[in-house]
């Protein structure tokens, strides 16, 4: 019988984002505290002689063509580095809105990377993972362990795994996807040129749940602004989550346009979905734990 392995891709959340400057090549270098949803796609392996991929799920028909997606390049950068490799047949359910600023697609392809490990004995700190998923995404190593921790550089620089308290919020996506090449540019910094902004908030080892939404609080999203500009739905939707009862406050993940807001207990941000669907039966909206 051929080995079949069954893994989630979790959602990732940006719960800040600082950019510190645009490098000499192009990039830019980011400080992230990043956490991973009770919510994401499934992705199952079934091994076999061929690589291949089929979608399903409520999102697969915004997914487009298969043959470029991300879990099929992330694996192709693998077996570069180990030729041998044991491959087969991925089966995705996709839940996820694409290019939302949650990470789907680095998600998926983290978890393809974690099934192709675990059927070919490979440890997931084994050097030639990191090296196919900075290369296939950069979110994609945080995205490896699905670990909440502080993500830096272009992504490739991961601190410690933090242990966050479990928040409560409620994820908001209009369907609209947010390009993040198109937010860097309308940020407008130049190869070399910093973004000033007051430093990122320290985060002591002894993290309630209450300290840690004022510490994130202290911070921020620097693509909103930009982001915003070019999907200006992104400050209806955060102007709609504050409104809500028992808000803590509201953040845009990632390049957008996905906004959370941060709620007192999962009652509450159950019923902060409830209503806020009733209101926007257009968006997409969850409810999720984040930790």
């Amino acid at each position: 019988m051929a080995w079949t392995g069954t893994t989630r891709a979790r959602a990732k959340i940006n719960l800040t984002l600082h950019i510190t400057q645009r490098r000499a090549d192009g990039y830019h270098d980011l400080e992230s505290l990043v956490a991973f949803a009770g919510i994401g796609d499934e992705l199952q392996l079934v091994e076999g002689k061929a690589l291949s991929l089929e979608v399903t799920g409520p999102e697969a028909a915004h997914l487009g063509d298969t043959s470029d997606n991300h879990i099929l390049k992330a694996i192709t950068r693998l077996r570069d580095r180990k030729p041998s490799l044991k491959v087969g047949a991925f089966r995705l359910i996709k839940r996820l809105p694409i290019a939302s600023g949650m990470g789907g697609g680095s998600a998926d392809a983290a978890a393809g990377l974690r099934l192709i490990a675990r059927l070919n004995h490979i440890p997931l700190n084994d050097p030639a993972l990191h090296e196919a998923a900075i290369k296939t995404g950069a979110d994609v190593p945080v995205c490896l362990a699905s670990q909440a921790r502080m993500m830096r550089g272009i992504g490739e620089a991961l601190a410690d795994p933090l242990p966050l308290p479990r928040l409560f919020a409620v994820l908001v996506n209009p369907r609209q996807a947010s390009s993040t090449p198109a937010v860097f540019k309308e940020i407008g910094l130049h190869p070399g040129e910093a973004l000033h902004g007051h430093a990122h908030p320290v985060l002591g080892s002894d993290l309630t749940a209450s300290s840690l939404v004022q510490h994130l609080q202290q911070g921020r999203n620097d693509m909103q602004k930009a982001a915003t500009a070019l999907l200006p739905v992104i400050s209806d939707i955060q102007a709609a989550l504050t409104a809500l009862p028992e808000c803590r406050f509201a953040r845009m993940s990632g390049s957008g346009a996905t906004v959370f807001g941060i709620f007192d207990t999962c009652r509450s941000a159950a019923q902060a979905a409830k209503l806020l669907a009733r209101q926007h039966p257009e968006w997409w909206i969850k409810a999720t734990a984040i930790e």
